[in-house]
């Protein structure tokens, strides 16, 4: 049944898998598809080469379509992530990285290496050296929602 259905689907069936997939891509982004797509259209090659000969059953071209989507995948995965770029923004959404540097003034005493800072509409939990209410600290580094300070 599966051999008849692939026999009269001919090898063209492979490229039309790989262009839904392909095209679905579009529809639901995530540059997955695009690489199992890929493996369709390379099987649907490779059917329109060995379309008939003995060698090439329908579950040769299964498993040959499944081991090129596997392939297609790690090295999509590696190209990616080689590629990335530098952003003119490294610390967004990275809230407590983009105050490093600034200047804030202590709204609760640091004591026993504990205070709290308010910048902005936020108060900020911050540790470092003990300091008076009111006294001007450094932001010198963010550990998840709290702030690393030193005396300015």
């Amino acid at each position: 049944m599966i051999s008849d259905l692939v026999a009269r689907a001919g090898p063209w069936s492979w490229w039309v898998l790989g262009v839904v997939l392909l095209i679905l891509e579009i529809v639901v982004p995530g540059v997955f598809l695009f690489w199992i797509g890929l493996a369709g259209i390379a099987t649907g090659i490779l059917s329109l080469i060995l379309w008939g000969s003995a060698i090439w059953p329908w579950q040769v071209q299964v498993v040959t379509f499944v081991v090129l989507s596997f392939v297609a995948v790690l090295v999509g995965r590696s190209v990616l992530k080689r590629g990335g770029t530098e952003s003119d923004e490294p610390h967004l959404n990275q809230r407590g990285e983009s105050l490093v540097g600034r200047v804030v003034t202590v709204t609760e005493a640091i004591e026993n290496g504990r205070g709290r800072a308010k910048i902005g509409d936020t108060t900020w939990s911050v540790s470092g050296p003990d300091q008076p209410e009111g006294a001007k600290v450094r932001i010198v580094s963010a550990s998840g929602s709290e702030l690393r300070v030193e005396a300015e």
